[in-house]
């Protein structure tokens, strides 16, 4: 007899694989945030600019591994 996957199996491990990956986003943009606040009030400035480069940055970083991650699984699963 061969053993075969439940059909439940692949949807719950994509769900898994999704979650863990927006959990990734949400650190990367809140270490990206809390980098630029602490910045901020070591270095004071008008605009807040620090918050405001660190955010945009850990966001472009985080939306660059996010794609990175559904390439490399789209070539695993044809």
């Amino acid at each position: 007899m061969s053993q075969q996957k439940s059909p439940r199996k692949k949807p719950l491990n994509s769900y898994a694989r999704f979650s863990g990956i927006a959990f990734q986003m949400v650190a990367i943009i809140g270490g990206g945030t809390y980098l630029g606040v602490y910045l901020d009030k070591k270095y004071p400035n008008k605009h807040a600019m620090y918050t405001v480069i660190c955010a945009l940055g850990s966001v472009l970083i985080s939306i660059y591994f996010v794609v990175r991650q559904i390439i490399k699984m789209s070539k695993r699963n044809p």
